[in-house]
């Protein structure tokens, strides 16, 4: 076996361990999420009666509103998946034109989020008010707070697919991790959406 031949297996083998390594060190990095939120949630169903004598998600919550947030984000799950299928088959076009309609899907639902805040603070319900707005604040506000990370790093490989149509390898993983991201995020506010909104206003 000739020495090329050698080198090439081996850079091929580290480039597969490094792979693995990055896979699991993102998995990890998820679990720790899941921690998190968890914690979040734990502290809203201790708060959730904590009011203060003041108003309750029962009084200001919008469950119109909050099933528009709910489908632009369900929908821009659907449209990270289509925008993956494009880039395993190195359609590197339909790729950044799935990817920039999951932006503007985040970017909706975001809106959506700040106008129900601005809302509630307008109502007098603003995170000073009561443990109970302050933990419906710290849990939403977080998974917000996620979403545009998440968008950020959509525009980032973004602008990397453009600056290479052929898509290489290093380029389809960080864009499957950003897709367990946004999967994530959607199981999380599935969550929120059940427990907290529906929770509070059934």
């Amino acid at each position: 076996m000739s020495q090329s031949t050698l080198s090439a297996q081996h850079a091929h083998g580290h480039e597969h361990e490094h792979q693995s390594h990055s896979v699991f060190g993102f998995w990890a990095y998820l679990m720790t999420d899941c921690v998190l939120f968890a914690s979040l949630f734990a502290a809203f169903a201790m708060f959730a009666m904590q009011t203060a004598g003041g108003p309750t998600g029962k009084d200001l919550f919008n469950l119109t509103d909050v099933a528009y947030e709910t489908a632009l984000l369900l929908t821009s799950s659907l449209t990270f998946g289509l925008a993956m299928i494009s880039a395993t088959r190195r359609k590197s076009g339909a790729a950044l034109a799935w990817l920039f309609v999951t932006f503007v899907l985040g970017a909706g639902f975001l809106w959506l989020e700040v106008h129900e805040f601005a809302h509630l603070i307008a109502e007098g319900a603003g995170p000073q008010r009561s443990a109970f707005w302050s933990s419906f604040f710290t849990l939403v506000g977080t998974h917000g707070l996620h979403v545009t990370i998440g968008l950020i790093w959509l525009v980032v490989l973004a602008v990397q697919i453009a600056s290479n149509p052929e898509m290489n390898e290093r380029e389809l993983r960080r864009l499957a991790c950003l897709s367990l991201f946004w999967h994530f995020l959607d199981i999380v506010w599935i969550c929120v959406f059940s427990f907290v909104y529906l929770g509070s206003v059934v």
